[in-house]
């Protein structure tokens, strides 16, 4: 497969380096996701306008994604971070909210201007027994996990077709993007969300895509050069806006996000399968500082994660 061969990307991801067919086919990945991402989000398309105004192109920062940790059947971080390591991405950081029973791992790509990977999981078994209950009830039908099939055409996706190179593309974002079990029933949900509205929100929207977000940094040189700057001009657009932003000014990473777009959802109400408006993604804004690398003395740009400012930002998605 040589160059001319692959899909050529036009989202905010097209511009990126490649060095391989798995960088190609990873951009083409993360804006087949934006599309839709893009569409149900309105804010989104109100960033881009804002930042258009003055010569400022949306840069993504990182894309984060959310799942339940269930032994029977088994999911959690793997079946999402198995096609990232089958694409050139490896683990680059752990965190912990032992208050939300979660835990996450951040992804980063050895190419510079790709988007990290944040993936979050639920911790199931330490929910009161009621909501286990539900979770598994929901859990039951879910659909096969990505098969050694598919992980092993994307690693070898150098000796593919154009054809292969399509179908591949095609059937991960419908994983991604599809619910994975059935249409959850509605006591299910409310039951969750009176627990954790983390797990009503995976109830309803499986692996699909929880935000992307805007890297401020890549503003610089513009009239909005800050995430101050840019959250009062969205703030003053009638974007509804985080209450505050997470992290003083000058410090490794300060963050803050759009409110959640509401879309409907499909749940079960007895035989019925009907539609009730609920939470999906919101997007965020990251503008990050330097560090001091501890081994050579550099500085160089933060690319992690700050654990008590993404528990606030976990709770962006909470229904009112």
């Amino acid at each position: 497969m040589n160059a001319e061969t692959h899909l050529e990307s036009s989202g905010p991801h097209a511009g990126l380096p490649a060095e391989r067919i798995q960088d190609r086919w990873l951009r083409d990945l993360w804006d087949r996701l934006w599309v839709t991402y893009r569409q149900r989000v309105p804010y989104v398309v109100q960033y881009e306008e804002l930042m258009a105004e003055h010569g400022v192109k949306f840069t993504n920062d990182h894309i984060a994604f959310r799942t339940f940790a269930h032994q029977h059947p088994a999911t959690g971080f793997f079946p999402l971070a198995r096609i990232l390591d089958a694409a050139g991405y490896r683990p680059a950081g752990c965190y912990h909210f032992e208050d939300k029973h979660l835990t996450a791992v951040h992804f980063q790509h050895r190419l510079p201007g790709y988007p990290k990977i944040f993936i979050s999981q639920l911790k199931t078994w330490e929910l009161p027994e009621e909501a286990q209950a539900a979770i598994h009830r929901i859990v039951a039908s879910h659909r096969p996990l990505p098969s050694d099939s598919l992980l092993a055409r994307l690693y070898q996706l150098e000796k593919s077709g154009p054809e292969s190179y399509a179908e591949l593309l095609d059937e991960t974002v419908d994983w991604i993007e599809r619910r994975p079990w059935d249409v959850p029933d509605r006591q299910d949900i409310e039951l969750l969300n009176s627990v954790s509205q983390y797990a009503a929100w995976v109830a309803l929207h499986g692996y699909n895509v929880n935000h992307f977000t805007a890297f401020i940094n890549s503003q610089y040189g513009s009239p909005v050069d800050s995430i101050d700057k840019t959250v009062e001009l969205l703030r003053e657009a009638g974007v509804p806006m985080k209450d505050r932003i997470e992290g003083e000014v000058g410090s490794i990473l300060r963050q803050s996000a759009t409110q959640a777009a509401v879309i409907d959802v499909e749940v079960r109400d007895g035989n019925q399968v009907t539609t009730m408006p609920w939470t999906y993604a919101y997007l965020e804004l990251a503008e990050r500082g330097e560090t001091v690398d501890p081994t050579t003395g550099e500085k160089r740009l933060f690319e992690g994660f700050l654990g008590p400012q993404a528990t606030h930002l976990f709770e962006m998605t909470k229904k009112s």
